[in-house]
């Protein structure tokens, strides 16, 4: 069989069974749920927002987040029919293997790396950003050499040493007059008056990545607990600013509700149904995260019933949030007013009563951002562990901590490898490459839905994914819609990634394979 073996439902079942020496079964529907909604609401609400709305879709984006949240939702009913049968941590790995054979099973598990430990690193570097401009409106400023890497990405694809233009009086960063935006060019901050200081550290980013890989390691109820309390935090204010905000909006800046299609300079197009549906790839990104409650499956007490609510119930509470939320802005503010990097807080801005949500904005972003990378660093030690079970990468992922019941030198592993990324690598060539590699994991599950429906229809499945083969073909159709929207720089980029990876499963994966050790003997 080799690269085709596959792992039986039988086999996966009585794994999952097995807890003596495992993870510890503690967490509930709810507490599944929240982990859902910690990893969602993010950059999505607190960025993406207002880029989609100023560069493609204008008001229009509402729109946008609701065909990427019915292409997330089509793969989440896949995801719970999998998840129900198979309450296993490795999440779309373990579900390629039962489905799909070993080396696709790899293949997907190395793309999960690109939407874990990458988006991990990804999101971090936006907390650091949003924690320096929380102290700084406190009057506290961390010294920009300690604010950011040492490398950035120009133009999409070059690399340069990065720098920050601060007051030489004060050491608080500057921005360009005319912009009000970072200084692009070196000369300019000297010409306006500032002092450039090169990147050294990203030191926030550093320590975020670090703490929360402590207490990772220290449980995942405790985690779980932390993630509780800040998404009761950051949900508040999402609130907040939806009630308040709807009081005030000017219905003038929905007209038109999608603009007239604008031909760029360079050819391309903005605006009109073409730039909705253009903005659904790119506000995808801030649905990234929800199948990795399907990651804590063998910590969880009762997978089958608790993993299908707490992935369907979290997608459902975040689509209508980010709706609301969109509205609400391009209602405030002007949709050309947006495309900045703390949006919410421009539009908020625009409306003088609600100043005093300013810094409620800023608050929830920090508590926003920081659940993610949470959830984040939680879900990528665990597939490492299942594929360290199935022999696939070295025994010390598989290590469980004797007092904790966490996969602690997994979780040790990834937290360091995610805070060298975070603290000096230029992460600008990365958000589309996590979207790539997740957008591949969740057509594979719903190709693999219909899979084992029509090879295996008499296995038991606790939540059935409704109307197969619609719902599937829906899925797999509108997420490889999405990936061919990406441009050229990420394909190359996500072929580069695939060659490694399939290096490594060939020179170690396929030799040390438990199943293929087990089928050697026969």
């Amino acid at each position: 069989m080799g690269i085709w073996s596959k792992k039986s439902i039988a086999a996966l079942k009585a794994e999952a069974s097995a807890s003596e020496g495992g993870l510890k079964r503690t967490l509930g529907a709810l507490n599944l749920t929240l982990l859902g909604i910690g990893a969602i609401i993010g950059a999505g609400i607190f960025v993406l927002t207002g880029t989609a709305a100023a560069n493609f879709a204008g008001p229009g984006v509402s729109l946008s987040f609701v065909l990427a949240g019915l292409a997330c939702l089509f793969a989440g009913l896949c995801y719970a029919e999998f998840a129900s049968m198979i309450p296993i941590a490795g999440s779309a790995y373990t579900y390629s293997y039962a489905t799909m054979g070993e080396a696709v099973a790899w293949f997907i598990g190395w793309n999960l790396v690109l939407e874990y430990l990458f988006a991990a690193s990804t999101v971090a570097v936006g907390w650091s950003g949003y924690f320096s401009a929380l102290l700084a409106e406190l009057g506290m400023h961390i010294p920009a050499a300690f604010a950011s890497a040492p490398l950035t990405v120009e133009g999409g694809h070059n690399v340069v040493r990065a720098f920050t233009c601060v007051n030489p009086a004060t050491g608080a960063p500057l921005v360009d007059a005319a912009t009000g935006a970072a200084f692009a060019a070196r000369e300019a901050c000297t010409a306006g008056g500032g002092e450039v200081v090169n990147g050294l550290i990203n030191l926030p980013a550093v320590a975020l990545v670090l703490a929360l890989t402590v207490l990772l390691v220290r449980g995942v109820q405790e985690s779980a607990t932390v993630n509780n309390i800040v998404v009761a935090i950051k949900m508040t204010i999402v609130l907040l600013v939806i009630g308040f905000g709807f009081a005030y909006i000017n219905t003038d800046n929905w007209t038109p509700f999608i603009p007239e299609m604008v031909t760029n300079p360079d050819g391309s197009t903005k605006y009109g149904m073409a730039g909705v549906l253009r903005a659904a790839p790119v506000v995808f990104f801030a649905y990234i995260g929800f199948d990795a409650v399907s990651t804590a499956a063998q910590e969880a007490k009762n997978p089958q019933r608790d993993l299908p609510i707490g992935m369907i119930a979290s997608l459902l509470i975040c689509t209508v949030l980010y709706i609301l939320m969109s509205l609400v802005m391009t209602g405030l503010a002007p949709y050309t007013r947006l495309g900045v990097p703390h949006p919410v807080s421009e539009a908020i801005a625009a409306v003088p009563q609600l100043k005093w949500l300013e810094f409620l904005v800023n608050i929830g972003a920090v508590a926003g951002l920081s659940s993610v990378v949470l959830v984040m660093l939680m879900g990528q030690p665990r597939i490492f562990y299942t594929m360290s079970r199935d022999g696939l990468l070295p025994k010390v992922f598989s290590k469980v901590h004797p007092k904790y019941q966490t996969p602690a030198a997994s979780t040790w592993i990834v937290g360091m490898i995610a805070l060298v990324i975070a603290g000096f690598f230029p992460l600008g060539l990365l958000g589309e490459l996590v979207s790539g590699g997740t957008l591949a994991a969740f057509a594979t599950v719903c190709i693999g839905v219909l899979v084992l429906r029509q090879r295996s229809p008499e296995l038991e499945r606790p939540f059935r994914t409704p109307l197969v083969p619609l719902v599937p073909l829906l899925g797999a159709g509108a997420t490889l819609y999405m990936m061919y929207q990406l441009p050229k720089l990420t394909w190359t980029l996500l072929a580069g990634w695939t060659a490694v990876g399939m290096s490594i499963y060939f020179l170690y994966g396929m030799r040390n394979s438990t199943i293929g050790k087990t089928e050697g003997k026969r």
